[in-house]
């Protein structure tokens, strides 16, 4: 998103959603950056960071950035030994996983022009069918990786209690209540949800 697109989904968010304008004025404007480093690489740190901290992540992703030379290069994962990638501190699984993910954008069935043509929730069912990716992780490169305009996660956490806490004094709200919170969002799903995110009250 350009920064006239973010300036209009401000302007269009405060007008729809009084709880969100006054989110949006004391947070300022929307910092949303589609992430700058090359699709593929995201989506594997995107494996490597689950479940893990901050620190943990990313003291894991420089062990395998230098065992492989010093980025996460799709033919260089697809390569690697299984074993190797684990002695860098992955579990079985998500070595399996980068390997595999390798293995399918060198041969071009991972395609990320492929999926930039697709509408948001094609996208989201191709990305959630790759080994290590699921639905939340497929929404999350679309946002943060892809810069879609109007995705909504409904299984994060942080989000939806950012919501709870908002709109119901911190009391859980059903999923059908959520979505139709959201929905006075589209078509800027994605900005709504980074002001939540970013909410200090939330």
């Amino acid at each position: 998103m350009r920064p006239e697109h973010r300036a209009t989904a401000e302007r269009y968010l405060m007008r729809r959603d009084p709880v969100l304008a006054r989110v949006i004025r004391q947070s300022g404007p929307c910092g949303l950056r589609p992430r700058r480093k090359p699709a593929f690489q995201v989506l594997a740190t995107s494996i490597i960071s689950q479940q893990l901290s901050v620190k943990a992540a990313a003291t894991i992703q420089r062990r395998v950035e230098a065992m492989l030379g010093g980025t996460l290069d799709a033919a260089a994962l697809a390569a690697a030994d299984a074993d190797a990638l684990r002695a860098c501190g992955l579990s079985q699984a998500k070595a399996r996983w980068l390997r595999e993910l390798g293995a399918q954008a060198v041969s071009g069935e991972l395609d990320f022009r492929r999926i930039a043509r697709m509408d948001d929730e094609a996208a989201i069912t191709t990305l959630d069918a790759l080994p290590g990716v699921g639905r939340w992780t497929a929404e999350m490169f679309l946002i943060f990786a892809m810069g879609r305009p109007d995705i909504f996660s409904l299984g994060d956490v942080g989000l939806r209690n950012g919501i709870n806490r908002l709109y119901n004094n911190g009391e859980r709200l059903d999923d059908a209540a959520t979505l139709a919170i959201a929905e006075t969002w589209a078509p800027w799903r994605s900005v709504a949800c980074w002001y939540v995110w970013v909410n200090p009250v939330a």
